[in-house]
């Protein structure tokens, strides 16, 4: 190993010749480094190619219509999802190249699927303390004092406290929302995915969790954040990075001031597109037509 980088020797095929695959150091500030990464499934492109880097401290929104390849880019970001070809690196590993039940703990994840899995009659309070053992549905796994309280820490800090003994069944919407983050917080993961946490949430709902998000977004010990919207008023003000997509393709990524404007949404969602910014948050809609005035 030389200067930072690796080098792995290959055998020839057939002259006993040798060549040298030189592969860089993963670089330790970086949680998530894909480089030209494309995932295919039945001959048709879901993602890619994609090249996107998240440093620590970073909180990143992903947005694109219905089929951008948002969620499947989130579930390789989750090493859920191996990529068809490119390299995915996460927290400095390599996907494919290592032990990714090591990997997942450093990882926390809210999404629909893993709120699909939840049993109904969950208590909360057990939610939560469970991803400690990376199961749904808590059994004879034992948890220490620190544990519970972490739990309840976490809950409270989602405006979530009073939830600790209801069962999740008995949850609103924006409920399990909260609930939800607080266990993908457990571990103490380095990288927090949040996919769609405004889905199916009322005006009152969405706000609330807005709201909560923002905080965690300001907090300097909170993890590197990346969250799947459709919308661009579900993003939290604090938030500081964008990855805009189309067709699995990327129409713009960086800063957030410089990739959420008009022009890049209306090419993503293939529009006109009128964008506001007002008091540390986004509000989109359909822009009227030149001439076009109201009543």
């Amino acid at each position: 190993m030389t200067d930072g980088v690796h080098t792995n020797h290959v055998d020839g095929e057939s002259n006993g010749a040798t060549r040298m695959e030189l592969v860089p150091e993963p670089d330790p500030d970086l949680l998530i480094d894909f480089t030209k990464v494309t995932v295919r499934r039945s001959g048709r492109r879901l993602v890619g190619p994609v090249t996107w880097q998240v440093e620590l401290d970073e909180r990143w929104v992903v947005v694109g219509p219905n089929g951008a390849g948002k969620t499947s880019l989130l579930r390789m970001a989750s090493a859920e999802l191996y990529p068809t070809t490119g390299t995915a690196v996460l927290l400095g590993e390599r996907l494919g190249k290592t032990d990714i039940s090591e990997l997942k703990p450093r990882i926390g994840l809210s999404s629909a699927a893993v709120a699909s899995r939840v049993p109904a009659d969950e208590k909360v309070s057990d939610l939560v303390v469970s991803a400690g053992y990376a199961v749904l549905g808590r059994w004879r796994e034992k948890y220490d004092r620190m544990d519970t309280d972490r739990a309840v820490e976490l809950l409270e800090s989602l405006g979530a406290e009073h939830l600790a003994d209801r069962t999740y069944g008995t949850l609103s919407e924006g409920e399990r929302k909260r609930v939800l983050i607080a266990r993908a917080l457990m571990t103490d993961p380095e990288l927090l995915l949040l996919d769609e946490p405004g889905a199916g949430l009322d005006l009152g709902g969405r706000e609330e969790l807005v709201e909560q998000l923002g905080i965690l977004a300001a907090d300097p010990d909170a993890p590197a954040t990346v969250l799947v919207t459709h919308h661009v008023e579900e993003i939290p003000p604090g938030f500081t990075h964008a990855l805009l997509l189309r067709e699995g393709g990327v129409v713009a990524q960086g800063l957030l001031p410089d990739v959420l404007t008009a022009d890049n949404l209306s090419e993503a969602f293939r529009q006109s597109i009128a964008l506001d910014h007002v008091d540390g948050r986004y509000f989109a809609r359909r822009a009227q037509p030149s001439g076009r005035h109201r009543s």
